[in-house]
């Protein structure tokens, strides 16, 4: 696959025959281009809809089919991918020439000289001249990206400009300077570097023309350009201080390469050189977890930057976080070493003095200052300059507060690497013979280091000068979580991911000690704010707002997403190596912090669940010290479940192993209808089998236990798996019969209801039957309508499938009339899509076809994606039946579309059926 976005947009081998290929201005070219240039590849999906069809309502149908459409050119669909409401493509970034032309600048940021210039060269390459980016695409979207890719471009032409100035690359400038002003005549930059190759070489007249010319179209020519006419004018130049006869280049070695940082990288070295054409100081905040490659991140920056700092490089350990018991350096020492590097009139004393000479000497000068491992605002505050053209790269474990405040501050905040990062960094050192055999391997290490710089370090220094099979003894070691963190010291090299978190978690309050524990305990893999006060409930005088605020500040937890987060390693080191006063002088301090995470979890579920399936009830309970998340509707409701959905199953777990039977009785039963609408099947099995056994050992009513077991069976059912679904009904069936009230009835016609639709799926209809109508009899004497019109719908297909439409027609006509009187959203899409059936059998079709219509809107809207997905296909026979081929494969590329967010299930099915209608 070739994907270019610098011209007309292509995806595909281009004029290849062998497969599909999306080009120029189509709407799937136009989706490609969007991501492409969108941030990360990612963007809402109404937001893409809002930039393929402005002013249109939303209609996910239509986006569907250009994604469909997108995934056939791309050739894998794990590259075009939805995920809580943002579309994101995946490609790898060598396929694309935008990407490489971002990747090649950024590599070309850890040159210099000839060679930079030739790496920034090369990442041209990519943009010929005379394309214009997203060529033909309509739309407000494309005409900002276009500008915003067009001044990119600018900025590397300027950089391979500067670069080449620098490295004295005069005949190319030359040349270069003449060709590309005629092209861009608007650009400021390009006509001073016109001017000084050529200015020298004009009469005056037509310097004079030029120059009048130019600024008659753009007006006042900034500082460097005025400069550089002021010069042809032959007026003198501004003075400038001398340049040091002593140039300090304090910087560290390089060291190894930053691996996945690119971004950052380009990020910090931007930043630096943007805001130094300004003439103010920069000063860039880089901060992290520990261990997450902050300081190394500094030293290629610098590194990068040095070359435009003529007057020197000063670095700093200031000793932050250094050994326990160590102190952080202190400001007036490190003072006292930069200023020994320049000419001091004299000698200032105490650090006002020293901070006032420091700011003097910097204040004319470009000077580049390092400041690693900072332990706070007040170490640093003395250390910045005042004025001029230096900048100033920070790096701390911390959050650095007031720097924060301050809006000329840019702070960079790192993250874990992805896995492709990852996995080069853990082979860094790895012989290539050995890659193919240990790459499962390499995997597992990838994913237990969750892309954590120092752990993946640790375990190549580890690895280094083994045998290949010693991989599978760390991973081992790894797998275990009891032995994670000992795996992860080198002691040869000092370096251990315990060492780095303890420096950072022994400087915390008790309040903070106490939360992260807690935070520990919490299955993860984040938590919302009301649960994190939650778990302040669990303790006496907890200020649970003031510790966040201290793990935040700290970098040991994360804030994504409006949601807090631990990495696992420091969920590890919590759980193993913090022991907060509250475990030894209250008891029952782990019982109730459990409680509250386990309760707060069944809470929010439950809450969801009432807008997926308002006819349930649990015996939940009201909320008891506990802040439930609500959403506000149905929408809402699956998207906070799809984002907290490996929480609450680490909740499950959680309540397994301290042998909470309530929680791991509810829990599974509260999701159950969220992992039947999201085709989770082998999960609700798994929950629920455990919820069955939890129900029973905790002594719940007979009623209660029935509805598990009715819960199973559908889960079974949805699976094909009949036989196993009838078992667990007669189950409930005789459950229910042990309890006369008016519960215990609706149990029972629940139950029969439910095992007649199972007994037709086994072809054993008149059993079927019989069940249905002893479920209605209990439905009418209860004065449950919903539950009649399911009764009487379940009639209407055995009549159906009988051939005795006219019965099946009256049976689901009054179901029809019952469930219209109800808030039964579902069960008014099963009568419609059973009257759909009917009608179109009878010759009706107009009829049939708009019903199936209204039936796959509900599901839609109910976000029951197996129901849609019956009804659709259902729909698409009949829409070929009547010759209404394009509406069919628009029904069947839904049905695409849903089986793949469901695992992929029998898309060859759905294929053929595709193939055999265009």
């Amino acid at each position: 696959m070739e994907g270019r976005v610098l011209g007309v947009v292509t995806v595909g081998p281009t004029g290849s025959s062998d497969g599909p290929t999306v080009t120029g201005t189509k709407k799937s070219a136009a989706l490609f281009a969007l991501l492409v240039t969108s941030e990360g590849g990612r963007c809402p999906v109404s937001e893409v809809f809002d930039c393929l069809w402005p002013g249109s309502p939303f209609v996910r149908n239509r986006l569907d089919r250009v994604m469909s459409d997108l995934r056939g050119a791309l050739r894998n669909k794990e590259f075009l991918t939805t995920d809580s409401g943002v579309c994101s493509l995946r490609l790898p970034r060598e396929q694309i020439d935008l990407y490489r032309f971002r990747d090649s600048l950024r590599s070309a940021e850890t040159l210099s000289g000839k060679e930079k210039f030739e790496a920034i060269s090369a990442a041209l390459t990519q943009w010929p001249r005379g394309l214009v980016p997203l060529s033909g695409l309509e739309g407000q979207w494309a005409a900002v990206r276009r500008e915003e890719l067009h001044r990119e471009r600018m900025e590397a032409l300027q950089a391979q400009f500067e670069v080449a100035l620098r490295a004295g690359l005069d005949e190319w400038l030359h040349l270069e300077s003449k060709r590309l002003y005629h092209d861009l005549p608007e650009e400021s930059w390009l006509f001073r570097y016109y001017l000084m190759q050529h200015g020298g070489t004009l009469s005056p007249s037509k310097l004079e023309r030029a120059i009048r010319r130019w600024t008659k179209r753009f007006l006042q020519p900034d500082d460097k350009l005025q400069a550089v006419i002021d010069r042809l004018h032959g007026k003198a130049p501004s003075a400038r201080i001398p340049t040091l006869a002593h140039v300090p280049d304090q910087l560290p070695p390089l060291g190894r390469p930053a691996l996945g940082r690119e971004a950052e990288l380009h990020q910090v070295v931007e930043t630096v050189r943007r805001r130094q054409k300004s003439g103010r100081p920069t000063v860039v905040v880089i901060s992290g977890l520990p261990g997450i490659g902050k300081s190394l991140l500094a030293n290629h920056a610098a590194h990068a930057l040095r070359e435009i700092f003529s007057d020197g490089v000063l670095f700093a350990e200031l000793g932050g976080f250094a050994e326990p018991g160590a102190r952080p350096a202190d400001p007036e020492s490190v003072i006292d070493g930069f200023l020994a590097e320049f000419p001091v009139p004299t000698k200032p004393v105490g650090l006002a003095q020293k901070v006032t000479a420091l700011r003097s000497v910097l204040a004319n000068r470009a000077v580049l200052i390092v400041l690693d491992d900072a332990w706070d605002d007040q170490q640093v505050l003395p250390l910045l300059p005042g004025t001029g053209a230096g900048a100033v790269l920070i790096t701390s474990r911390r959050r650095l507060e007031t720097l924060r405040a301050d809006p000329q501050v840019e702070e960079v905040l790192l993250g874990e690497l992805d896995d492709e990062a990852s996995t080069a960094l853990l082979e860094e050192r790895m012989p290539q013979a050995h890659r193919g055999k240990t790459s499962r391997e390499v995997k597992a290490i990838v994913e237990l280091c969750r892309g954590h710089p120092l752990a993946l370090s640790v375990t190549v220094r580890r690895l280094d000068g083994h045998a290949f099979a010693a991989i599978h003894h760390l991973h081992q070691q790894l797998k275990a979580e009891e032995e994670r963190l000992d795996a992860l010291d080198h002691r040869p090299s000092q370096l251990s991911v315990k060492a780095a978190l303890a420096c950072s978690v022994d400087t915390l309050s008790e309040q903070a000690r106490c939360l992260l524990w807690q935070l520990a305990v919490h299955p993860g893999p984040s938590i919302s704010w009301s649960a994190v006060l939650d778990l302040g409930l669990a303790g006496e005088e907890l200020h649970t707002d003031r510790a966040i605020e201290e793990l935040l500040t700290a970098n040991l937890v994360e804030l994504r997403s409006d949601r807090y987060r631990l990495h696992d390693l420091v969920r590890t080191f919590a759980r193993q190596r913090v022991l907060p006063e509250a475990l030894n002088s209250n008891a029952d301090f782990e019982a109730a912090t459990v409680r509250q995470v386990l309760e707060h979890q069944l809470q929010k579920v439950w809450a969801c669940d009432q807008w997926l399936d308002g006819q349930r009830s649990l015996p939940v309970g009201e909320p008891d010290g506990i802040t439930v998340d609500r959403p506000e509707g149905l929408e809402a409701a699956l998207t906070m479940l799809d984002d907290s959905f490996d929480e609450v199953v680490r909740g499950i777990e959680l309540s397994l192993e301290h042998g909470s039977r309530r929680h791991t009785w509810l829990l599974p039963m509260a999701l159950v209808t969220y992992l039947w609408r999201r085709r989770r099947l082998r999960d609700a099995q798994r929950f629920l089998t455990l919820a069955g056994e939890a129900a029973e050992q905790f002594g719940a009513p007979p009623v209660e236990q029935a509805m598990t077991h009715r819960m199973l069976a559908g889960t079974y059912w949805h699976q094909g798996q009949f036989d196993l679904a009838a078992n667990q009904l007669v189950r409930a069936v005789r459950l229910s019969e042990q309890d006369s009230s008016a519960r215990g009835r609706l149990s029972l016609a629940r139950s029969r209801h439910t095992l007649a639709i199972t007994r037709r799926k086994q072809g054993r209809e008149a059993e079927a039957e019989q069940d249905h109508r002893s479920a209605l009899g209990v439905y009418r004497e209860l004065s449950d309508a919903a539950g009649a019109a399911a009764a009487l719908n379940g009639l209407g297909t055995i009549h159906h499938d009988r051939g005795e439409d006219d019965e099946a027609l009256a049976a689901c006509t009054e179901a029809l009339d019952l469930v219209r009187g109800t808030t039964d959203r579902r069960g008014l899409a099963d009568v419609l899509r059973t009257l759909a059936e009917i009608r179109f059998a009878m010759g009706d079709r107009e009829s049939g076809l708009e019903l199936f219509e209204r039936s796959v809107v509900i599901y839609r809207e109910l976000g029951s994606w197996i129901e849609e997905d019956r009804a659709l296909s259902l729909q698409a026979d009949a829409l070929a039946v009547v010759g209404r081929k394009a509406d069919a494969v628009a029904a069947l590329e839904r049905v695409m579309a849903l089986r793949e967010l469901m695992g992929g299930m029998d898309l060859a099915e759905v294929r053929d059926r595709l193939e055999s209608l265009r």
